[in-house]
């Protein structure tokens, strides 16, 4: 019977040891060297030494169209300046997103108020608070991290949420806010 072990050459066995001198040679060629040649189990691969030219490709086609899923615009910013006018004295329900220009989260609660904004147009009011440059009423309302998200009706503060939620979070927040009181 024939045994089970089998042996390989001696050139597919492992990769035989380089000396440091050798290596040293293959990682700094001298200048004078235009390609150098490296041998793997008698078998010879050139390298090239080659600089890469970038070329322009021509704008022969029209630019791609842009979609817009996230506007800002400066009426939805709300400052201390603005806060009594546009948020205690509301007659319709409001709700306030405080945010960061640093914070990665606060970039998705803008997109899914965005949504929601368009959703509740006309019964909802949207702002937004940069707690960099509005910090008083940040502290007013105790806002410790963000992105946090207020909602207001009649001047009062009826709910919050605290960091980011899907929508289904915000938007049952805001129907607790604009049901009906019961009598």
């Amino acid at each position: 019977m024939a045994s089970s072990t089998s042996s390989l050459p001696a050139d597919l066995s492992l990769p035989r040891p380089r000396t440091r001198a050798a290596q040293r040679s293959f990682l700094s060629p001298s200048p004078s060297h235009r390609h150098l040649s490296r041998s793997i189990g008698g078998l010879s691969f050139p390298f090239r030494f080659r600089t890469l030219k970038l070329r322009r490709v021509p704008s022969a086609a029209p630019p791609l169209p842009l979609k817009v899923f996230c506007t800002r615009h400066s009426r939805d910013l709300v400052t201390k300046e603005s806060w009594e006018k546009s948020i205690l004295n509301s007659k319709t329900p409001v709700l306030v997103e405080f945010f960061a220009s640093w914070c990665g989260p606060c970039r998705m609660v803008h997109r899914v108020i965005d949504e929601i904004s368009a959703d509740y147009a006309g019964r909802l009011k949207c702002f937004v608070l940069n707690t960099d440059n509005d910090s008083q009423i940040a502290e007013d309302y105790e806002i410790k991290a963000v992105p946090v998200v207020l909602l207001f009706k009649d001047g009062v503060k009826r709910d919050a949420v605290v960091g980011t939620m899907p929508k289904e979070f915000y938007v049952a927040a805001i129907e607790r806010v604009l049901e009906p009181p019961l009598k």
